[in-house]
């Protein structure tokens, strides 16, 4: 069984090649069960062991994590591995780190689904938030669409400018600090923070614009608001996780302005083209990802094919 640690995770995912993979998974014949987060102690909503399950013709994942948020150095907040077995006879095949894949697959799929959301023709990119994703998504989002202008906002301009400074001469990316006026301008807004209260606000989104949140996982919190939701055609990434852990759809159905059935479809069903993707130029898309098990067995995959036996 191979063990497969970051660095080789990192030299083997590429984008936009890593896109395709994942459109290809989420297109393809697959199983995945509801992903598992268990508290690690009664009524705590920090301290937790999460699993996530899939399997499709080729193999088997499991990726399983722990979230410390109270960990201090030398210990970080969240450890993650990903076990890979044999679909043919069961037997393991390699043990994957599993942090450096979710960074690769959340970073995959947010420009996937812009991929099938946004204007072709878009030519700003906004990044909402300058945690470890920030690198990840401005690559990713930079490989399938030709912007012109990219833009990152964080509530640190610090470390704002510390990424846009790692990333130059691989990409100019702009350090903004008024975020209600950058979210006007943009064509592409993706929100990877954890803030419990909304960031983006739908009145200031101009029309045809795309709008990804990714950051929040809890039915209580949101990055954005209910007018975001309401004017824009809903997708997710699978409803049956979205259903139960985003705050940026639960919200707006206790507040009454909003039903979940009014969700347009799952990347999936846009990958499969079973359902319309964007539908005009003007129109405002609005997708939310909680993260699932199908992009880390595909990421796993795409790892293995490219490390040696």
């Amino acid at each position: 069984m191979q063990i497969i640690e970051r660095d080789q995770v990192e030299t083997s995912l590429l984008y936009p090649q890593f896109i395709d993979q994942l459109d290809n998974a989420f297109a393809g014949e697959y199983h995945m069960p509801p992903r598992q987060v268990l508290p690690l102690a009664p009524g705590v909503s920090h301290d937790a062991l999460a699993m996530l399950p899939a399997w499709n013709d080729q193999v088997i994942a499991l990726k399983t994590f722990t979230y410390f948020p109270g960990n201090e150095a030398p210990f970080d907040s969240l450890y993650s591995k990903i076990l890979v077995f044999d679909r043919a006879n069961g037997s393991p095949l390699a043990l994957i780190d599993g942090t450096a894949v979710t960074y690769w697959r959340t970073a995959g799929v947010s420009a996937l689904a812009s991929r099938y959301l946004s204007r072709e023709d878009s030519e700003e990119l906004l990044i909402v938030g300058t945690g470890n994703l920030a690198p990840y998504l401005l690559r990713a989002h930079s490989s399938v669409r030709r912007f012109s202008r990219l833009r990152l906002w964080g509530r640190n301009p610090q470390r704002a400018h510390r990424i846009a400074a790692a990333l130059a001469g691989e990409l100019t990316v702009e350090v903004v600090e008024d975020l209600p006026r950058a979210c006007a301008s943009a064509d592409v807004i993706v929100a990877a923070t954890g803030s419990p209260d909304p960031l983006i606000e739908g009145a200031r989104i101009k029309p045809g614009s795309h709008v990804d949140c990714l950051g929040n996982h809890h039915a209580d919190h949101r990055e954005c608001d209910s007018a975001m939701v309401t004017r824009a055609r809903v997708f997710v990434d699978t409803r049956v996780n979205c259903f139960k852990e985003a705050g940026e759809l639960l919200l707006p159905v206790g507040e009454g302005c909003f039903e979940l059935d009014q969700v347009c479809g799952e990347l999936a069903e846009l990958c499969r083209g079973e359902v319309a993707g964007r539908q005009s130029r003007d129109e405002i898309t609005f997708f939310k990802s909680v993260g699932c098990a199908l992009g880390d067995m595909a990421g796993a995959l795409a790892v293995l094919e490219e490390s040696p036996a």
